[in-house]
């Protein structure tokens, strides 16, 4: 039923592109580390840089673990999944990286997601994924659910934010600059940014 992929594009990349949710999955090497999974929104935080290079907006949040893992290890896999139209799920295995604001590839990065306000956000990073498996499936089991909107609360939250509160938001947390598994996680003080 699942299918390998050379590259993301095509019905591959239109799919990928159409989803309003995915999900993000990570782990340290620990054998007895956590496990993190999370999902991911806001419409324009994601973009496809070209056919197995992919990106996405790491926003402020009350933990760093994938921003950990990756540091650690650089190991990620993406999914997708359809909830509305023909069932499918996809799956990017690949090897990420944060990319901070003080790095000088961010200006540039950043500038591929023209719709977003990263101010608004507490954006900490830019998360790079280069694929090196990427597969389908056929995702009958997932149900189908109607996207309705956006939420407006992160922005409304984060907005009200400048690099020094931030920085003391982050601070104040227990995993942001240090993981579950007591890995380097954000750096702090947070970097300023080069945009």
């Amino acid at each position: 039923m699942g299918k390998t992929y050379e590259r993301i594009d095509g019905r591959l990349r239109a799919f990928i592109e159409e989803q309003p949710v995915f999900f993000t999955a990570t782990a340290p090497l620990s054998a007895d580390g956590t496990v993190n999974l999370s999902p991911k929104g806001l419409k324009g935080s994601f973009a496809i840089l070209d056919e197995l290079t992919v990106a996405y907006l790491d926003f402020a949040g009350s933990n760093a673990e994938t921003i950990a893992h990756l540091r650690e290890n650089g190991r990620i896999t993406l999914m997708w999944c359809a909830f509305q139209g023909p069932p499918n799920i996809v799956r990017v295995h690949g090897r990420g990286e944060p990319v901070f604001r003080d790095d000088p590839r961010f200006a540039g990065l950043l500038a591929r997601f023209p719709d977003i306000d990263p101010s608004a956000h507490g954006l900490r990073a830019v998360v790079v994924v280069t694929a090196e498996l990427i597969r389908d499936t056929c995702g009958y089991a997932v149900p189908f659910m109607a996207y309705e909107s956006e939420r407006d609360l992160h922005a409304r939250r984060f907005a009200r934010e400048d690099d020094a509160s931030l920085d003391a938001y982050f601070t104040k947390k227990e995993y942001i600059a240090t993981s579950m598994d007591g890995l380097p996680g954000l750096p702090l003080p947070l970097p300023p940014s080069t945009v």
